[in-house]
C-alpha cells in the first residue's frame, strides 16, 4: 500500500498506539450525541480494516454516502484534539502556543494584567528554547495588550518591548534567510545530486554566495547556527567537497553536544545531524571515525530519552540501520551484512506507514550492493528490479542511474548474457534521458557491449585496460561519485586477480586502517 495514495484518516488511525486509541475512546465517550456515535463507529471500523474500504464503512454504519466526507473530517479533527491532550505529545512549542491561546482569551475578556502575565511566562519558555519566531509573535501581542492596559510605567515598558521586538525581528529575519537557503540547497541535492561539470559547479557556487546572508557568528543563536551549518553542509555535498561536509556535519552535532537540552526540543535535527556526520565519514572513507561515531550513535539511542514519538523512533531506525550497512561496505564484510537484511525487512514492514518509498528503495539498493559484494547476483538483481519497476519513485536521479549500471554488471556476473544487449540499450537510453551519462558510465557500458567480441584468453587483459582507464577518475572532482555507489575499481581488481570482490575490499580496508 502506497502511503501517499491511501486515505489520510485511515493512515492517522493506523498510526495510533494502543494507549492513544484507548485515550481517544475515553475522550469520545464524553461527547455524547448521535453524530458522535457515528464517528465512534467509523473509528472502530477503520481500526479493524487492513486496507481502506469505503463500501464496508457504509454497510456497517448509519452514515450515508453524502455524510461520509463530513464524518471523516469530524473524526479526523477529534483524533487530533485527543492527541493534543495527551501529555506525551506536549513539548515546549506546544506549551507556548497554548499559553498564547490563553493570553488571547484573557485579553478578549478585558483581563489585561492576567494576559500579560501569561505572555511573559510564554516568552520565557520560547527564549529558553531558542524559538525566536514564537518569541517575536509574543512580543507583538504584548505590544497590543500594553496599548490597552494603561499604567504609569508604560513609557519604560514600551521602550523595552520596542527593543525586544527589533532584536527578535532581526533574528527572525536572519533565521528565515538561512532556513530558506538551507531548504533550497537540500531540494537541489535531492533532485539532482552532485554537480557533474564546471558549469554546474559555478552555477551552484554563484547561487550560494548570492543567497548566503551576511552574518556575525557571535551574534547568531543556536537555531540560526544550526541552519547555517545545514546550508554549508548541503552546499559541500552538492559540490562534492566531502571533507568540508564532514566539518559542517560535526559543527551541527557539536551544537547538541554542548547544548544537550536541544536534543529534546529538536530531536529530529539531532538525529539528522548524526546521520549526515556518518554519511560524510562514509564518503571520505574514514573507517575508524565512522565506526566510533556509529557506536556513539547506538549508545545514544540506547540510553537517551529524546526518542519521544513514532517519528523520531522511525528516523532512528532508518539512520542506524542504513549506517550499519555502510559499515559492512567500508569493512568489506558483505556476507556478514546479509544477516542483517531479514531484520531490516521486518522493521520496515512494522513501520510501513511511517517510512516513505524513497528510503525503502535506498535500503533495496544497499541490499543489492551487499548481495553483489557477496557474489550472490540473482538476489542482487531481485532488489535492483524492485527499484527499476517502481514508476512512482521520487528517488534521487544519481541513485536511479547507478541502480541500472549495477544491474548491468550483476547480469554479466550472473551469466545472463542473453539479456545483456537489451539491458545495455535500455540503460544507455535511460542515462541519456536523465542527462547522467558520465565518462565512467560510458566506459563501463562500452566495455560490457564489447564483451561478446573478446576471446576468453583476452578477457583478463581487457579488465586490466579498463582498470587503467577508470583508475584515473577515482579522485576526479566530478567523476569520483561513480565509485560511491558502485566500487567498480575493486570489482575489476577482483576479476584481474580472480578472487571475490569481498576479498579485495577487505584487503584494502586492512591496508588503509592497519
Amino acid at each position: 500500500m502506497s502511503m501517499e495514495k491511501s486515505d489520510a484518516l485511515f493512515l492517522l488511525v493506523k498510526s495510533l498506539t494502543k494507549s492513544e486509541k484507548r485515550q481517544f475512546k475515553l475522550y469520545a465517550g464524553r461527547l455524547g450525541g448521535n453524530s458522535e456515535k457515528n464517528f465512534i463507529a467509523l473509528f472502530s471500523i477503520l481500526d479493524k480494516q487492513e486496507v481502506f474500504d469505503e463500501k464496508q464503512i457504509l454497510a456497517k454504519t448509519n452514515i450515508k454516502k453524502q455524510q461520509l466526507s463530513n464524518s471523516k473530517a469530524h473524526l479526523y479533527r477529534q483524533i487530533l484534539v485527543s492527541l493534543k491532550l495527551n501529555p506525551i505529545h506536549k513539548n515546549a512549542k506546544m506549551q507556548v502556543r497554548e499559553q498564547l491561546d490563553f493570553a488571547t482569551i484573557l485579553f478578549n475578556k478585558g483581563l489585561h494584567k492576567q494576559s500579560l502575565k501569561v505572555l511573559d511566562k510564554a516568552k520565557s519558555i520560547a527564549l529558553a528554547n531558542e524559538d525566536t519566531t514564537l518569541a517575536f509573535s509574543i512580543v507583538e501581542l504584548e505590544k497590543v495588550v500594553e496599548s490597552q492596559y494603561i499604567t504609569r510605567s508604560l513609557s519604560s515598558r514600551a521602550d523595552d518591548l520596542i527593543s525586544q521586538s527589533k532584536d527578535l525581528g532581526e533574528r527572525t529575519l536572519m533565521l528565515s534567510k538561512l532556513s530558506n537557503l538551507s531548504l533550497q540547497l537540500y531540494s537541489m541535492l535531492l533532485k539532482k545530486g552532485y554537480v557533474s561539470n564546471d558549469k554546474d559547479f559555478e552555477e551552484v557556487k554563484t547561487f550560494f554566495k548570492k543567497s548566503l546572508p551576511e552574518y556575525d557568528i557571535k551574534k547568531l543563536g543556536l537555531i540560526e547556527k544550526l541552519y547555517l551549518y545545514k546550508a554549508y553542509l548541503w552546499y559541500s555535498f552538492i559540490v562534492q567537497d566531502f571533507v568540508a561536509g564532514y566539518r559542517y556535519a560535526q559543527k551541527w552535532v557539536d551544537l547538541f553536544y554542548y547544548n544537550p537540552e536541544m536534543k529534546r526540543t529538536n530531536p529530529v535535527f539531532y538525529l539528522k545531524g548524526i546521520n549526515y556526520l556518518l554519511e560524510s565519514l562514509f564518503l571520505i572513507q574514514h573507517l575508524t571515525k565512522f565506526r566510533s561515531t556509529l557506536n556513539f550513535f547506538e549508545d545514544e539511542l540506547n540510553h537517551q530519552n529524546f526518542l519521544i514519538n513514532e517519528n523520531t523512533e522511525s528516523l532512528a531506525f532508518l539512520y542506524l540501520y542504513l549506517n550499519k550497512i555502510n559499515l559492512y561496505f567500508l569493512e568489506g564484510n558483505f556476507n556478514l551484512g546479509l544477516d542483517l537484511i531479514p531484520e531490516v525487512l521486518e522493521e520496515i514492514e512494522s513501520r510501513r506507514l511511517k517510512i516513505d518509498d524513497h528510503h525503502v528503495m535506498v535500503f533495496y539498493y544497499k541490499f543489492a550492493s551487499l548481495y553483489f559484494g557477496a557474489s550472490k547476483y540473482d538476489q542482487c538483481i531481485f532488489y535492483l528490479d524492485k527499484i527499476i519497476k517502481n514508476r512512482q519513485l521520487g528517488m534521487r536521479e544519481d541513485l536511479l542511474c547507478f541502480t541500472r549500471i549495477l544491474n548491468l554488471v550483476a547480469h554479466y556476473e550472473a551469466g545472463m548474457d542473453q539479456n545483456l544487449e537489451a539491458l545495455i540499450k535500455s540503460t544507455y537510453k535511460f542515462l541519456i534521458k536523465m542527462n547522467e551519462l558520465h565518462l565512467v558510465q560510458q566506459r563501463i557500458i562500452s566495455f560490457l557491449r564489447n564483451l561478446s567480441n573478446i576471446y576468453p584468453h583476452e578477457l583478463k587483459n581487457a579488465f586490466v585496460e579498463l582498470h587503467k582507464e577508470l583508475k584515473v577518475f577515482e579522485n576526479h572532482p566530478y567523476e569520483k561519485r561513480s565509485f560511491m555507489y558502485l566500487d567498480i575499481i575493486s570489482w575489476l581488481e577482483s576479476k584481474i586477480e580472480n578472487v571475490p570482490v569481498e576479498t579485495i575490499i577487505k584487503q584494502k580496508s586492512k591496508y588503509k586502517y592497519k
